[in-house]
């Protein structure tokens, strides 16, 4: 990934930042966040080894699950490098170039999970809406159409953006406010114009994120009505269980994101640094470790074959 710029991108660095108030303490922070990544990984391989391997599986819920785990395997690794620099081997600069393209991958992952959390959005719309139709419409060559979409869309926003950085002038040394790279983050450390790369970070966060929080809602509230006008309501309760997982795991992403946002916007930084690095790490480290505790104790088919991996003789 070709990053131009009047001055070497090898030639400036950033500086990855600690947990604040808990520099000297990595070896607490180490373990906690090492567990997380080891809960993400084991918990994602798991989902798309069961999926892969459970021919009755092969439905379309199963398969963006399965790209669910994909994308969360995806962000998981894309702030490990760093995150394990600066906790485990107290290695806190990086070079510009470095640091751009884990921002490329940060983002681009980050967006295809929001993709893939709408596509599960419009397979629960259908399952409830057309069930009948559900599996000619949902095709396996269908879902695997959207699944090429969701990374092309992903990757081709996203790569202008270190291109765009590249442009800028930064200092030799300049502090970060997170253990990671992140587009705005990098950015506010600019010391030429930044307006260019500010409006198109806007663009692809409005047409990404933006607009699949946006067509989720509105999946569910076409969700809604057609359960609403079921008779049964032991009928109407097991069609919202159907959704219970894939709300939580909407929830789980959105949220530390949402709040991030609101926070920026209206608090001004006059809340704690502590409280936006939280946030940060809830929105990258906490959803690829929970979504597949979440898939596994709501969804059946799931859970079984996991207890059948762990006790098979039993099973």
């Amino acid at each position: 990934m070709a990053i131009s710029n009047n001055i070497n991108s090898s030639s400036f660095f950033f500086i990855l930042m600690d947990l604040p108030g808990l520099e000297g303490a990595h070896c607490w922070t180490a373990l906690p966040i090492c567990c997380i990544y080891v809960l993400s990984v084991l918990g994602n391989v798991t989902i798309m080894y069961i999926v892969k391997t459970v021919p009755s599986l092969h439905t379309p819920m199963y398969l963006f699950l399965s790209m669910l785990s994909t994308a969360d395997l995806g962000l998981s690794a894309s702030t490990l490098p760093s995150m394990a620099a600066v906790f485990l081997l107290g290695q806190r600069m990086v070079e510009a170039s470095t640091c751009f393209v884990q921002l490329f991958f940060i983002h681009t992952f980050s967006v295809i999970e929001s993709a893939v959390l709408l596509a599960m959005a419009f397979d629960r719309c259908v399952a409830i809406r057309e069930p009948l139709r559900y599996v000619t419409i949902l095709t396996t060559k269908r879902i695997g159409t959207i699944g090429l979409a969701i990374v092309a869309r992903s990757a081709a926003l996203h790569l202008p953006l270190p291109v765009l950085l590249g442009k800028l002038h930064f200092q030799p040394v300049s502090a970060l406010s997170h253990s990671y790279c992140v587009h705005p983050d990098v950015l506010r450390l600019a010391s030429s114009s930044t307006h260019v790369n500010s409006g198109f970070g806007l663009f692809v966060m409005l047409s990404t994120l933006g607009l699949d929080a946006v067509l989720i809602l509105l999946s569910y509230v076409l969700i809604l009505k057609t359960v609403l006008n079921i008779a049964s309501n032991a009928q109407r309760l097991k069609a919202f269980n159907t959704c219970v997982s894939h709300i939580c795991a909407v929830l789980l992403f959105y949220t530390p994101l949402v709040s991030l946002s609101i926070i920026h916007r209206f608090t001004k930084n006059q809340l704690p640094a502590q409280v936006y690095m939280l946030l940060s790490y809830l929105h990258f480290l906490v959803p690829p470790m929970l979504n597949p505790i979440v898939y596994s104790v709501k969804t059946k088919e799931i859970q079984v074959r996991i207890l059948k991996m762990l006790h098979p003789k039993k099973l």
